[in-house]
């Protein structure tokens, strides 16, 4: 049997870190596959951060990235480019993670040239097209697409059933998150004095760390995010608020206006994901609107508040361990200021088992993109 020539597209930091596993476990299969890895460029540094840390070798770098894009026009160059690779290269099968412009552009491209496409995290949803946005558009149009879905968790390969996927094709494998978390964790952990030292004017206080970048929170409701933020501090002094601070010039504005003269919030740049692991793993409660963090913080049994009014992964939070607060003053300020005060509903939202994986999910991946029928 000829090798499986597969080629793994992503574009963004957060694909970088779920498609490393996956992207390590094909290499260590030279025999039975043939592994092309192909860049975007839909983020330019934050990308490269993540694949220096995994030391991912790029075979094609498209550099997409453009100053002040729109969705439109990311979208235009990412089908285009990504065409172009595909009619050089002709894979057996494209892989490609998650709900971003480069997922959906793939899928798309995938189903011109009639390749099948492999969705690595697939079946999340919220049922509103809104929320996330587009994400929520890309994630529905890669499972119209895909030949093989991978998904994370019961519950999403359940969407993908009730949508009338074809069942041979659903399969349950684990969040590929989880298998580089406990790989940096570790790692991170031996590397805990060079960490400590930067951050020492955290002193041995308590830390709430917060990410905040979503585009559906822009205008008032990040104003809200961010007039929280201020009040806790205000309300507790020798708890120290880490910001790293996304880029975005929506997110920039705000958070320095309104967090600039906090002396307990520290507004750092965006942090490399090393060492933003550390943080979450120094961190005392996790507040944010981010989808992997939702995933990793509970096997650090990290408290997790999510300042959105919907989540497509909805089993940590059945769990216990992620709780919705929206973008509402009052309900952030009260759940934060609950779980600082009360360590019987701090204990409540720590949980023994991640349901989004055990760290094994790349190798199921793998061992199903080798055992599908357009592989041989």
């Amino acid at each position: 049997m000829s090798k499986l020539k597969a080629m793994l597209i992503f574009g963004t930091r957060p694909e970088a870190i779920k498609m490393a596993p996956v992207v390590k476990e094909c290499l260590s299969r030279p025999d039975e596959l043939e592994t092309i890895v192909c860049l975007t460029g839909q983020h330019r540094e934050m990308l490269q951060q993540v694949t220096d840390y995994f030391d991912i070798q790029a075979d094609i770098d498209l550099k997409l990235m453009s100053p002040n894009q729109t969705l439109a026009g990311l979208t235009a160059r990412c089908i285009q480019g990504l065409d172009e690779v595909l009619e050089q290269h002709k894979p057996d099968c494209v892989v490609a993670q998650g709900d971003t412009t480069t997922v959906m552009a793939s899928s798309l491209v995938a189903f011109y040239r009639r390749i099948p496409l492999v969705h690595v995290e697939a079946g999340l949803r919220t049922g509103n097209m809104l929320a996330p946005w587009p994400e929520e558009m890309n994630r529905r149009v890669t499972g119209l697409i895909a030949s093989l879905h991978c998904a994370p968790t019961e519950r999403s390969a359940a969407n993908l059933l009730s949508e009338r996927v074809d069942p041979d094709t659903v399969h349950v494998t684990g969040n590929t998150v989880i298998d580089a978390l406990l790989w940096a964790v570790d790692r991170e952990r031996a590397n805990d004095v060079q960490w400590r030292e930067k951050y020492a004017s955290l002193r041995d206080h308590r830390m709430v760390l917060i990410t905040g970048h979503r585009r559906e929170n822009f205008g008032q409701g990040f104003n809200d995010i961010c007039e929280s933020i201020r009040q806790l501090s205000e309300r507790y002094p020798r708890v120290e608020f880490v910001y790293p601070v996304h880029l975005n010039p929506n997110v920039q504005g705000p958070v320095h206006d309104i967090l600039g003269k906090c002396t307990n919030v520290h507004l750092v740049a965006p942090a490399p994901y090393p060492e933003f692991v550390w943080l979450m793993d120094r961190s005392a409660i996790i507040l944010t609107d981010s989808g992997g963090v939702q995933e990793e913080a509970p096997t650090l049994k990290k408290p997790i508040l999510v300042m959105r009014e919907t989540t497509e992964r909805p089993e940590a939070m059945d769990a216990g361990a992620v709780e919705l607060v929206g973008t509402s003053i009052e309900r952030i300020v009260g759940r934060v200021s609950a779980l600082l005060d009360d360590p019987v509903e701090y204990a409540h939202h720590q949980i023994e088992k991640n349901p989004y994986g055990d760290g094994l999910a790349a190798q199921r991946i793998v061992d199903l993109m080798l055992k599908q029928e357009w592989q041989k």
